[in-house]
């Protein structure tokens, strides 16, 4: 499975409506930007030697990576549904994806909800919290 980071302009990521990023808009950024490189698949070999590889338009590597290996490990960004998702990033690839979320007005979500800011620090919105009186457990 994995945990999943957002870049988004959706007051929460999972909203199902809210401002989306456009496919263009992703394409111009990745397009602009000589660390991205637009790859539309991806292939990783598993634990049992298989191989799992997936095809999608507006899916992205950051090359610069400091743990950029081209035998697999690799930052892939991948377009989804309006926003563009990483699964399991580091401080490293969170601050290159809030760089990125600067370029097309938007912020880094986490999928617990909290928003990352340029050092990777990522705090939880008051107001996404539950609301509830401090005295009901339930």
């Amino acid at each position: 499975m994995g945990y999943d980071v957002h870049i988004t302009r959706k007051h929460d990521w999972f909203d199902p409506k809210g401002p989306a990023i456009s496919l263009a808009e992703w394409l111009a950024v990745v397009g602009a930007d000589p660390e991205m490189r637009l790859d539309g698949y991806a292939e990783t070999r598993l634990e049992d030697g298989s191989v799992f590889g997936t095809e999608r338009e507006g899916l992205s590597v950051w090359t610069a990576y400091s743990q950029h290996d081209e035998s697999g490990n690799m930052a892939w960004f991948l377009y989804s549904n309006g926003a563009v998702v990483v699964k399991n990033p580091d401080d490293e690839i969170l601050r290159k994806m809030w760089s990125i979320a600067q370029n097309l007005s938007a912020k880094v979500q986490g999928d617990d909800g909290e928003i990352y800011d340029a050092s990777a620090n990522g705090n939880y919105r008051r107001e996404s919290l539950p609301k509830k009186p401090w005295w009901r457990f339930w």
